[in-house]
């Protein structure tokens, strides 16, 4: 029951709030996780999600985006088709954790895009609260932000798979 909750309430949002900073990271953990045989998807509409070449597919998306993400002529989290793409597969994220669980995408769907449109206004702000503070730069605020996402992802894939 308490691990119900945690996914629901926590993990769906936060994997959300991921894709809200880096929209792919989230995107190929779960690959990854449900090649592993960790997130159960087969039978479902999102099979796809369990294949290797998805995986490696997603996984060269998610890096592209981290170089990407270092450059300066990159938009901003803020703008209009960056964020739309962020609300896109946060949204398919939570939708695909639902299906891996059984229940309704429409839930899914919902958690994931709230998380994603806390998460990139969050670390829109942050990032640039944080570069006007002397000794950081955007290459600091980055990185950290990179560790976060992988770390944050890993948490909440934790928890949906226990």
């Amino acid at each position: 029951m308490l691990d119900e909750v945690l996914t629901w309430l926590m993990a769906i949002p936060l994997l959300g709030f991921i894709a809200g900073m880096r929209a792919m990271t989230a995107m190929a953990a779960m690959c990854w996780f449900a090649f592993a045989g960790q997130l159960p998807l087969a039978g479902s509409w999102a099979w796809w999600c369990a294949r290797l070449p998805v995986a490696i597919a997603f996984t060269l998306l998610a890096l592209l985006e981290y170089a990407a993400d270092w450059r300066s002529w990159i938009p901003r989290l803020t703008h209009p088709a960056v964020l739309i793409t962020r609300l896109f597969f946060a949204g398919l994220a939570g939708a695909i954790v639902a299906s891996a669980l059984n229940a309704s995408g429409v839930e899914g769907v919902i958690l994931g895009v709230l998380g994603a449109i806390v998460g990139a206004l969050c670390t829109h702000l942050l990032h640039q609260e944080a570069i006007r503070h002397p000794g950081l730069t955007s290459w600091h605020v980055t990185l950290a932000e990179d560790i976060f996402a992988i770390g944050a992802t890993i948490v909440s894939l934790g928890i949906i798979t226990s």
